[in-house]
């Protein structure tokens, strides 16, 4: 990460740097008056964003849809890529669920990483943001403070427990990735259109271990799986990710 820290910090943090929309900036602009605030402009923002993917992001568009000029937004807001860490911020907010972790490690990480699955597939364009440094926001700090917890039993030492959650973390960010570059390539009617490709690619002889995968249904979905339901799931790589923990986790007991 950068000496300096990411510009949109003062907006977030409060901190009294009177930066434009900050606590102890000046006096309010007639923009503010008539209800361009910087809430305002990230909450255009993250509509755009989920309605065209981050693409569609841009301070032109945004000032349209509030109905201002592009240079209005910048009384408020420096640039795009300050934009786009107040937009992360935005969409973070911690399930109060999460407040209290469970007795059980294992269970807790579940159900965080299960909540972090919900938001990630609800806007999708957060896997396209570019990364710059590591999480710095109330929200994104919150999301860590909460995985920490759940892991504040187990009798690892801190360095792993923050090792545990990055690895984590960057698990199902892959897999929203994934799932988000394949779209409609993951439906049913996709993947079994893939499988029966596959059923005629896969000769025997020159590709025998792809053609058992192939014949024992590997690449299908379970028949017992609602089409709705038919997606990439993170659970299978989470499970062995998991069991990693749960042996270092044994191991250290020892």
């Amino acid at each position: 990460m950068n000496a300096k820290p990411p510009t949109g910090l003062d907006l977030l943090w409060g901190a009294g740097t009177g930066a434009p929309g900050s606590a102890t900036s000046g006096t309010a602009t007639s923009a503010t008056r008539q209800g361009l605030t910087p809430d305002r402009i990230v909450a255009a923002a993250v509509e755009l964003a989920d309605e065209g993917g981050l693409d569609a992001v841009s301070m032109a568009r945004i000032a349209e849809r509030l109905g201002f000029t592009t240079m209005s937004l910048y009384r408020h807001v420096r640039s795009k890529e300050e934009i786009l860490l107040l937009m992360l911020d935005a969409v973070a907010a911690v399930p109060p669920a999460l407040d209290e972790p469970p007795g059980d490690w294992r269970l807790g990480l579940e159900r965080w990483c299960a909540a972090q699955w919900t938001m990630l597939r609800a806007h999708a364009w957060i896997v396209d943001v570019p990364i710059s440094g590591p999480p710095v926001t109330p929200n994104q700090l919150t999301w860590t403070d909460r995985a920490l917890a759940a892991l504040g039993d187990t009798g690892l030492a801190e360095s792993e427990k923050a090792g545990v959650v990055l690895l984590v973390a960057t698990y199902l960010h892959n897999s929203a990735r994934l799932s988000a570059g394949l779209g409609d390539a993951a439906s049913g009617e996709s993947v079994a259109a893939y499988s029966t490709l596959l059923g005629r690619l896969a000769d025997a002889e020159r590709f025998p271990a792809l053609r058992r995968a192939v014949d024992a249904g590997a690449y299908d979905y379970p028949a017992d799986v609602p089409e709705d339901d038919r997606q990439i799931d993170y659970s299978f790589g989470l499970d062995r990710i998991l069991d990693g923990v749960e042996a270092l986790i044994s191991r250290r007991a020892r």
